[in-house]
């Protein structure tokens, strides 16, 4: 089944009055169930791709389709509210709020779209031990390892039991055993609750696990392969 689907899709940036296109002219389907890694050099537009994607920036042109709604239709409250129960968002920098809890901080999301405690104590403690955090639930950020706090973010991004899952560079800042630990976790999510899950990465152990992997050069898609 088809989540996403995206025509003609362009985005400009003004650089000291010089126009930059950082996506040109993208076409793309992205289905149910996917693990997908963009890849590209830097500056190739792979950011800007999920941040279109994620309704985190608006394009220039052409349409985005997620789940059949039309982004482009929405407005900034309907975007937010868009992303809040459809949407879920991995980033290098962890985001995680310091003066929360692990707990607290996979709650955040459940807490946004009015879920009761009871529930949100609940979901988040079996999140936290899916990612194998169940014992530091009560633990602030500054007292978990990098990939620890990672793990974190990938249990609140399940949080909202969004339809897929945009990870932005998420094992960049990752020891190598952290970043296999998080990526066969992910690995097990997509393959066990069939999450999609779209990767922007430089990270080979990424694109290895991959099943496809689409190569992105000034913001145009050079190629799109398909991995057993």
């Amino acid at each position: 089944m088809k989540v996403i689907e995206i025509r003609n899709l362009v985005k400009d940036y003004t650089d000291s009055a010089i126009q930059v296109r950082a996506v040109n002219q993208v076409d793309l389907i992205i289905e149910e169930g996917e693990f997908t890694a963009v890849v590209g050099p830097s500056g190739s537009g792979k950011t800007t791709l999920l941040n279109l994607l994620g309704g985190l920036d608006l394009p220039t042109g052409g349409e985005i389709f997620i789940n059949n709604i039309r982004l482009n239709d929405l407005t900034a409250t309907g975007l937010i509210d868009f992303r809040l129960y459809n949407i879920g968002f991995v980033f290098q920098a962890y985001n995680l709020i310091p003066v929360l809890t692990a707990g607290e901080n996979v709650e955040f999301i459940m807490e946004l779209q009015g879920k009761p405690r009871s529930e949100r104590r609940k979901r988040s403690h079996e999140l936290l031990e899916s990612v194998g955090l169940a014992d530091r639930i009560d633990s602030r950020p500054s007292k978990l390892s990098g990939g620890q706090q990672q793990r974190v973010a990938v249990a609140r991004a399940l949080a909202s039991r969004p339809r897929f899952i945009l990870a932005d560079e998420p094992t960049a800042n990752l020891d190598s055993v952290s970043a296999q630990n998080l990526l066969d976790i992910m690995e097990k999510l997509n393959h066990d609750e069939k999450i999609t899950f779209i990767f922007s990465t430089h990270d080979v152990r990424v694109v290895r696990k991959a099943r496809r992997v689409i190569t992105l050069e000034d913001g145009r898609v050079v190629s799109d392969v398909r991995q057993v």
